[in-house]
C-alpha cells in the first residue's frame, strides 16, 4: 500500500481520466495537466497534485 496522501480533489474519475489519457497517446504525461485543467476546470496547483499523485501510485493501481 502506498504512504502517498490522496489529494481531497482527486476522485476515481479524474484517475480514470488520466489513465485513458495515457492509452491514447495524445499527451506525454508530464503535460497533462492542462488537460484536467480544461477538462474538470481544476487551478493549475489542484491539477500538478492529482496528476503527481496519479503518477505516484500508477504501479500500485495497475500492477504488471
Amino acid at each position: 500500500m502506498t504512504s502517498v496522501e490522496k489529494p481531497a480533489e482527486c476522485l476515481d474519475e479524474h484517475l480514470q481520466y488520466l489513465d485513458e489519457l495515457r492509452e491514447s497517446g495524445a499527451t506525454n504525461m508530464f503535460g497533462a495537466a492542462p488537460f484536467l485543467i480544461r477538462e474538470f476546470g481544476f487551478s493549475k496547483a489542484v491539477a500538478k497534485k492529482v496528476l503527481v499523485y496519479w503518477m505516484q501510485t500508477f504501479g500500485e493501481r495497475h500492477p504488471r
